[in-house]
């Protein structure tokens, strides 16, 4: 308990000074969600069209703006001002800079007893892993969201699953579920695991269970859309939750399989318009920064939100198997990162940010062997790179890249300690021990080219490209930094697969 305290005032007053800085638009979309849970009735929320920033996360996540909204009409009237649009008053922005920063102490409790077993290093380490995470202060922080009260809960769940009370990890994921809709891709393991491990010990025991199980998370869900349900609501919230019309991919392609895809249609469009095929051209472009209402592929089959679900179960289902046949807390941080990481590569309309849903859960075991550490320094990386061009004005231009650069020597000092010592512990011989220490051993030399390559994109984007091609090609730099970070996390999510696959 004693490093805890240490470690959230170091990052308390890094959050401070970050209170200043440029915020995006979902600033103004949480502060008129706050305005708009305290100013209309609870059957007026998901119908609402006051503003363009329509609520779109589930009941619990708006109660809990609600009772933000509580403080705020006491610090600033303005803020819960339903005609209030695009308000950024010093006020505003110190009030729901201060909400995230406080919302983050959920996370905190979910570290201290994520990382409660472990010897003090290991734990120290696991600590900055999962509260100093650059990108989580680069999203929530700067750009401003609430993903690591989310994420705190998430990993509040996987805490209590990992210590064997399977009845409050299940209420309590059924909780995040009811906040933020996203989570519901690690569902099918939930579901397996809590299965096998809780509902268990011969029919009479595993029939109490389930219904004891099953009773517990209707009551949750219940709590959450009942309301909706009971003001003939409910289909309108679903229709907010799920806007498939959005689109296969944001604005921004996140870094994942279908980054791919749209670079061999194009590729194949280019190419047969060459040898004189009529291909016709999308009316969505990918490139300039529109999203259509389907997949505007020129030569590749279309895309729609059942492939995309069909094939994110496919990913998934190593995971589920060993989960049946195999149920073992150890492994369930492992295999619910594995399942997010999936619903990240594969998914519909997948945002950058996501990747924060299996990264900041591996971290927890980042240190479990030399192979996860490795796995976990080059992933932290590539993840928080990929969310550089979130903060696109030069005054947050050093932020990101310090935030990104100390966190990367942190670790490196950390799992490099942490091995060597470990080594010498159980009298590994010398040669081993020297080896581990070295750095290059840590992300191995693939690695070392592979993120140096970051920089040299980085260098191209930020002052070569307006150097060279001025006004040209806008979308080359951003499409180079989604190439690339793609390369990466389908990396990473192979190598999570044979992990499963040979050791779980």
């Amino acid at each position: 308990m004693s490093d805890l305290p240490w470690f959230f005032a170091v990052v308390a007053c890094l959050k401070l000074l970050l209170i200043p800085c440029y915020h995006s638009t979902d600033f103004e979309v949480h502060r008129h969600w706050l305005a708009l849970t305290s100013s209309l009735p609870l059957h007026q929320w998901y119908s609402d069209l006051s503003s363009p920033w329509t609520l779109d996360y589930p009941p619990l996540f708006a109660f809990f703006e609600y009772l933000l909204s509580l403080p705020a009409s006491f610090f600033d009237p303005s803020i819960t001002n339903l005609h209030s649009h695009n308000l950024s008053s010093p006020s505003a922005v110190l009030f729901l800079r201060l909400s995230v920063s406080f919302s983050d102490l959920i996370l905190l409790l979910a570290a201290n007893l994520l990382s409660a077993p472990f010897p003090p290093l290991r734990r120290r380490i696991t600590l900055l892993l999962l509260i100093w995470s650059p990108a989580l202060l680069i999203v929530d922080h700067v750009h401003f969201q609430y993903n690591g009260y989310l994420l705190g809960i998430f990993l509040l769940s996987l805490a209590l699953l990992a210590q064997g009370r399977d009845l409050l990890g299940g209420i309590v994921f059924a909780a995040v579920l009811c906040s933020k809709h996203l989570f519901l891709v690690a569902a099918p393991v939930y579901f397996v695991y809590l299965l096998r491990h809780y509902c268990r010990g011969g029919l009479w025991t595993g029939t109490r269970r389930l219904l004891t199980m099953g009773v517990a998370v209707a009551a949750v869900f219940a709590a959450a859309f009942g309301p909706f349900v009971y003001y003939g609501q409910i289909q309108q919230v679903f229709r907010r939750l799920f806007p498939f019309g959005r689109g296969l991919t944001h604005a921004y392609w996140a870094p994942n399989f279908w980054v791919f895809y749209i670079i061999l249609d194009k590729g194949l469009a280019f190419i047969l318009a060459k040898f004189g095929f009529s291909i016709p051209t999308p009316k969505a472009s990918f490139t300039g920064g529109l999203v259509g209402e389907s997949s505007p592929f020129a030569v590749l089959p279309q895309v729609t939100p059942v492939v995309t679900f069909l094939l994110v179960l496919l990913a998934m289902s190593p995971c589920l198997v060993k989960a049946f046949f195999n149920p073992q807390p150890k492994h369930i941080v492992r295999w619910v990162s594995y399942a997010c990481a999936c619903g990240f590569m594969f998914g519909w309309h997948v945002h950058e940010k996501a990747s924060l849903h299996f990264v900041i859960p591996l971290g927890i075991i980042a240190t479990n062997s030399l192979d996860d550490a490795r796995h976990y320094f080059l992933l932290s990386i590539v993840s928080c790179y990929s969310m550089f061009p979130l903060l696109f004005e030069p005054q947050e231009y050093p932020i990101k890249v310090l935030l990104l650069v100390i966190h990367a020597m942190f670790m490196w000092m950390g799992f490099s300690t942490y091995f060597s010592q470990r080594t010498n512990t159980k009298g590994t011989k010398k040669a081993m021990t020297q080896r581990t220490c070295k750095g290059s051993e840590l992300i191995g030399y693939v690695g070392i080219c592979y993120l140096s390559s970051l920089v040299l994109i980085e260098i191209w984007g930020q002052f070569l490209h307006p150097y060279i091609l001025g006004n040209r090609l806008p979308f080359l730099p951003l499409m180079l930094v989604s190439i690339h970070c793609a390369v990466g996390m389908m990396y990473s999510w192979a190598w999570q697969l044979r992990q499963i696959l040979r050791y779980t």
